[in-house]
């Protein structure tokens, strides 16, 4: 996972504009959030779904930056004022803290669109152009209104409502693991050997962690401090958010993260090949204290 970890940071260094060319604010911005620590759990998905099917690191590179600089472009424009209105994150200031709204919004708009442009003309990801816009169709899909924008919007219009179990795992099955879902895809077709059975086992997978995924960040959010998080805690109580935690109680919580936790595990249980590092991905994902 460290490998993964240090794989991805130095993809992205070598793939954000230059630090000192024009327009430099922007420039230097868009480095500050992106390599700004972070877990990376999403390339790590993107490399150990592509490694299960032997596909070389170095095609997998592109999709595990496309992956994180879209995750980064989110946490942008959720810390701004009109969203979450966060001044802290992974530890340091927020983008538009640590300098403007307005560039906070244009670095958001430029990892976006540097994703894509990873995904359809970076040299290492040399595959059938096919695949290429395959890819591209499947992580627009999953960052637009159908998945992590689409769930924002239901975050935002759920506030201080009252909300059952379902309606809040259909929230966070957008907002959250739309994008986990896709970064395990994107690794995974990343092979033209990949089998459509074989998709839709890691898809289960990639459902089931990402749900769980958001179920620790709640519990975390209740349990942790923001030392230890790098984000304050206790924003979603100010914000009158619905929970997991608030809405089926904290014990409740880690034991659907768990159950959830099972369920992917039976998913690559029923794969063809070994799935070591998914299987670590996930139990970490789950047992993370951060």
């Amino acid at each position: 996972m460290r490998d993964y970890q240090s794989r991805v940071e130095s993809a992205l260094d070598a793939r954000l504009p230059i630090p000192d060319t024009e327009p430099v604010k922007l420039h230097e911005a868009m480095r500050y959030v992106s390599l700004n620590g972070g877990k990376r759990i999403r390339a790590m998905l993107v490399y150990a779904a592509g490694q299960l099917i032997g596909t070389d690191l170095s095609v997998l590179d592109a999709p595990a930056c496309a992956v994180e600089l879209i995750h980064a472009y989110s946490l942008v424009h959720d810390d701004l004022p009109a969203m979450d209105d966060d001044a802290l994150r992974r530890g340091k200031p927020s983008c538009h803290i640590a300098y403007d709204e307005a560039t906070a919004i244009l670095v958001g708009d430029g990892l976006q669109s540097l994703a894509f442009e990873l995904l359809a003309k970076d040299p290492t990801c040399n595959l059938p152009p096919s695949i290429k816009l395959t890819m591209i169709a499947k992580l627009a899909h999953a960052a637009g209104p159908p998945g992590m924008v689409g769930g924002q919007a239901k975050d935002i219009a759920a506030e201080g409502r009252a909300l059952n179990v379902d309606q809040l795992k259909d929230i966070h099955l957008h907002k959250t693991g739309a994008l986990i879902r896709a970064a395990v895809a994107l690794g995974a077709m990343a092979n033209e050997a990949i089998q459509p059975h074989t998709l839709d086992l890691l898809d289960d997978y990639a459902t089931c962690i990402g749900l769980a995924f958001q179920i620790v960040d709640d519990i975390l959010d209740v349990e942790s401090n923001s030392q230890t998080l790098g984000k304050h805690t206790g924003a979603d109580r100010q914000l009158a958010k619905a929970t997991f935690p608030s809405v089926i109680g904290l014990q409740a919580s880690k034991n659907m993260a768990r159950s959830l936790y099972k369920e992917a595990e039976c998913a690559l249980d029923k794969l063809p090949l070994s799935a070591h590092m998914l299987r670590d991905l996930a139990k970490m994902m789950v047992e993370r204290r951060y």
